[in-house]
């Protein structure tokens, strides 16, 4: 059994449009059960801890259209208490952890980034050893980490992320404060784009990324594929 660190966005507004933002359902659902489900323990974080909020586009009003996980997320007690009840990213150990998963959701691209702790972690987790994974907008959280010659984290490693040309899809290419795709190809990591709305998941040993909502599931995958390994190497 590992202790995995799941850490969600607490912003909630796209920029300037006025629009609502905030955590990407089914990225958190799908590799949260996939956790759960093979024994192992989970912690949910946020950036300024407390309730996270969810991006309203992430979740569909009629039930029945949403997928399995988020649902089953939604009905159960105790996963709703701890989204309700998240702790701040700050008061984290970051040495109790075997892994960090960084779900998306374009909050993500605002307060990730800015985030001392966030890349602290990131950073902590991965020299100890530990297991990194990431998908969608949720990789904005790995653009600060470093390693402990402070080189990048992501330097020389295969990466995935939302594309630019994805972005440029959903109309937001503007509103964000960077794009992800650009900014991994600036800090020397290998960017290797799926198409369009595909499901994508790259792993580059103890990093794993994946590209969009559509890629939650390989993502757990590859985190659980992981987890197994590191644990049975220590």
């Amino acid at each position: 059994m590992a202790d995995i660190l799941i850490v969600l966005t607490s912003h909630t507004a796209l920029g300037e449009t006025g629009r609502p933002t905030g955590f990407y359902y089914e990225e958190l659902a799908v590799p949260y059960w996939a956790l759960v489900d093979a024994g192992h323990r989970v912690t949910l974080a946020s950036i300024q801890g407390g309730a996270a909020a969810h991006d309203p586009t992430s979740l569909d009003a009629e039930p029945s259209k949403r997928p399995a996980a988020v649902q089953r997320f939604l009905d159960a007690p105790e996963a709703m208490a701890a989204l309700a009840n998240t702790a701040a990213i700050s008061d984290i150990d970051p040495a109790a952890y075997d892994a960090i998963f960084l779900p998306g959701g374009h909050g993500t691209a605002f307060d990730f980034p800015q985030s001392t702790a966030l890349a602290k972690a990131v950073s902590a987790i991965h020299a100890a050893g530990g297991v990194v994974a990431a998908v969608c907008h949720g990789p904005a959280g790995l653009v600060n980490a470093t390693r402990a010659d402070g080189t990048p984290l992501v330097a020389g490693l295969r990466v995935n992320s939302f594309t630019n040309a994805e972005e440029e899809a959903v109309g937001l290419t503007d509103v964000v404060p960077f794009l992800l795709e650009t900014r991994f190809r600036e800090l020397g990591a290998h960017f290797e784009a799926g198409a369009d709305f595909t499901e994508t998941a790259i792993r580059d040993g103890r990093l794993i990324t994946g590209q969009n909502p559509m890629s939650s599931a390989a993502v757990a995958t590859l985190l659980l594929d992981a987890l197994t390994e590191t644990r049975a190497a220590a």
